[in-house]
């Protein structure tokens, strides 16, 4: 049976290509280059690791690479709407957070732009900003191809992403806070300071898709073990069930052993591995580690704290 409607993401989700494929998500890349080099140093498409290796770009930004990324340009978005207005399938495209980047709101703008071509006709594609980055969009779109598969239509999957993004739980955690401060506008002083005394900021979305200190823990595995904590004391099983992603950016021996973990307490649980993409990659450097999972919506939650920063263009 054919499904009532098509989803695209943008190339923060952080699935494979073969996962793409196999969920039918066409995929819209982000982009990164390094400003100032002739050959463009570390560069390309974000098109989810097939053109350079997971190892091979967090060891170029070990040695010093420093990439800029930006989002797909207005023309690449324009290519995307014609190919759904074509198809005739209602389509249904997710974004990284309009928190931390611009992606969603050039989205919207191209769509705009598409719908004023066909004044007299109904254009039936929706974008749908997720607040959400890296591996909680990967949990997100996943379960919105599983929604899709079940039977909703665009409009109804778009009204249930809209409130499945606050049920998504996320905690990660950067091996120093120095590549927060590379990434966005964490002071340079705090991120000399933390990494100093060993504290590791652990992170998560805010409601408005900005990123937020959920807690701090001194030393990397203690801050690990406040995931467990966390997923422990916060995670639901219905409707979703036993899911969660735990995402590394090139340090599998961590994410491994949450997973482990998280397993020990759960059995039953399907952990999805996905690797941080480029986009994110390029913010927070090699040695992040993430833990995301279906949880009490997030709106019930008095803690709401801000750090200004990692943005994508």
């Amino acid at each position: 049976m054919a499904p009532k409607c098509n989803i695209m993401s943008d190339s923060c989700c952080d699935f494979t290509q073969k996962q793409a494929d196999a969920l039918g998500v066409k995929i819209i890349p982000f982009h990164y280059v390094e400003a100032g080099k002739p050959d463009g140093g570390l560069h390309g498409d974000d098109d989810l690791f097939q053109s350079i290796s997971v190892h091979d770009f967090y060891n170029a930004i070990r040695r010093g690479a420093t990439p800029m990324t930006s989002q797909p340009s207005q023309l690449e978005y324009d290519q995307a709407f014609r190919e759904a207005y074509d198809s005739g399938v209602p389509t249904v495209l997710f974004c990284i957070s309009s928190g931390i980047s611009g992606g969603y709101n050039g989205a919207v703008t191209a769509l705009d732009r598409f719908k004023e071509e066909h004044p007299d006709e109904e254009i039936r594609i929706y974008v749908v900003d997720s607040l959400l980055a890296s591996t909680a969009q990967t949990l997100l779109v996943e379960e919105a191809c599983h929604q899709r598969d079940a039977g909703l239509n665009a409009e109804a999957l778009v009204l249930w992403a809209n409130e499945a993004r606050y049920h998504v739980r996320t905690v990660f955690l950067v091996d120093n806070l120095d590549a927060l401060h590379r990434g966005g506008r964490l002071p340079k002083a705090v991120s000399v300071v933390g990494d100093a005394l060993d504290v590791k900021a652990i992170l998560h979305f805010n409601l408005d898709g900005t990123l937020g200190i959920r807690m701090v823990a001194r030393g990397r595995k203690k801050g690990m073990h406040r995931f467990m904590e966390y997923f422990e004391k916060n995670r639901v099983l219905e409707p979703y069930g036993h899911v969660v992603a735990v995402g590394d950016a090139d340090c599998p021996d961590d994410g491994y052993q949450i997973s482990s973990t998280l397993r020990e307490f759960d059995p039953e649980l399907r952990v999805l591995r996905p690797a941080i993409g480029p986009t994110i990659g390029a913010h927070v450097g090699p040695g992040m580690c993430s833990c995301c999972f279906w949880g009490e919506d997030r709106r019930k939650d008095k803690l709401i704290t801000h750090v200004k920063g990692i943005r994508t263009k």
